[in-house]
């Protein structure tokens, strides 16, 4: 049995988390636990270090290269797990997840165009559009019955617009934690079919379900005239320093099109630890993901009744799959720096929900792939921070824009 519980704070590195210039950017301090960053504080699967330690003790690091192993662990993993057929032969490999949306998003559009995401959304989303000179076009998602849904009329009239060729689409969704269903996914291909539009769908999530819901890949839905990222390990295993991005599609022409960009730039080399690690990862480490899950489960289970217990101005949103938390502030009175400031007291180190929609000043979110005591201590913490405001937990909220200039991840 994994030891989740473990502290890793004595390790020694130089992870993006603790970075002093950020978290005094963020929270003006760097007294704080971080949850803000989404990785993992976890020691990754046996069969992964085991595979790490066998390449470092060679000692030999000639040219060496294997996507196929790769792209066959992936394709067994997909079949295994979801019930998903994949073709080996159909994949792409780059650097990472977010480059595959890059080169995408040049080969799909033109400059000035538009590219269109669901909002709120992951930050980098808007940076790799407009740092591409495109149009980031936003689709707000709408809370029904307290549940993100996707608002398909929305969809439809902006992927109607002529200068809109690209969507993308990220499932399991970060921060709201849906999971898309099939009649969903089913639903917003043919509207992009209508309009002509190519879906980008970023799947590094896939592997984080929880139970009640199923993991609906685009590529079951329409793998022909739309785009996956999907088999990259970071997420599921915890690699996210060490791992490729995979770029896959059954159709021809848009395969070859990505094949030679990547083959024509050197970006499909990897290196050996991220190769022999991957494979690793797909072949023998399923038992580890299924205690992971069952481990985060319980932790989303102790947030939602300590909330409703300890907390309940605090709104957490259902939680159906990655290790993200989208909270909603509004009934606390705290909102934008001010809300911040009241994390930021607590040591409490949330990611602010401006990061991912510019109006979700009430919101946070919160990465609990974290040892629990540390998420316990954290929370326990900001209860204790709004019980102390001299003001209370009020009832007439105070706006305040939050500002923020560097994030990640």
């Amino acid at each position: 049995m994994s030891n989740f519980d473990q502290s890793n704070k004595d390790v020694e590195n130089t992870f993006v988390r603790y970075s002093e210039s950020m978290l005094n950017d963020i929270f003006g301090t760097t007294d704080v636990t971080p949850f803000w960053v989404a990785d993992m504080d976890f020691t990754v699967a046996n069969p992964i270090k085991a595979e790490l330690q066998r390449i470092t003790d060679r000692a030999q690091f000639a040219y060496e290269f294997n996507s196929d192993a790769v792209f066959a662990a992936i394709t067994g993993w997909y079949q295994r797990r979801h019930d998903l057929t994949l073709d080996a032969a159909k994949f792409v490999q780059v650097p990472g997840v977010l480059t595959g949306i890059a080169l995408l998003i040049r080969e799909l559009t033109k400059k000035g165009d538009g590219v269109l995401f669901q909002a709120p959304a992951y930050h980098q989303f808007n940076k790799v559009i407009v740092s591409a000179g495109r149009k980031a076009v936003k689709s707000p998602l709408k809370i029904v019955d307290g549940r993100y849904e996707m608002d398909f009329d929305d969809l439809n009239t902006n992927l109607s617009a002529d200068d809109v060729n690209a969507m993308i689409l990220c499932n399991p969704h970060n921060p709201v934690g849906r999971v898309w269903t099939r009649e969903e996914m089913e639903k917003v291909a043919e509207i992009a079919n209508k309009h002509g539009v190519t879906i980008i769908s970023d799947e590094i999530h896939s592997d984080i379900i929880y139970p009640g819901h199923t993991f609906t890949s685009l590529m079951s839905v329409d793998a022909q005239n739309h785009v996956a990222l999907i088999g990259s390990p970071a997420k599921t295993f915890g690699m996210q320093s060490i791992s490729n991005g995979y770029i896959y599609t059954e159709n021809a022409e848009l395969y070859d099109t990505m094949y030679g960009v990547s083959d024509s730039m050197y970006l499909g080399h990897g290196n050996t630890f991220t190769t022999f690690a991957t494979i690793a990862a797909f072949d023998k480490g399923a038992q580890w993901v299924d205690e992971l899950l069952i481990y985060l489960k319980d932790s989303i289970d102790w947030i939602e009744n300590f909330l409703k217990e300890e907390l309940p101005e605090v709104k957490m949103y259902p939680v159906e799959g990655t290790y993200q938390i989208w909270f909603d502030f509004s009934e606390t009175g705290f909102s934008g720096d001010d809300l911040k400031q009241k994390y930021a007291e607590a040591g409490f180190g949330f990611s602010p929900g401006t990061w991912f929609d510019q109006n979700a000043v009430d919101f946070a979110r919160m990465n609990i792939a974290a040892p629990r005591a540390d998420i316990q201590g954290a929370f326990k913490r900001l209860k204790a921070v709004f019980e102390n405001s001299t003001d209370g937990i009020r009832s007439t909220p105070v706006k305040a824009e939050a500002k923020t200039k560097q994030s990640c991840c």
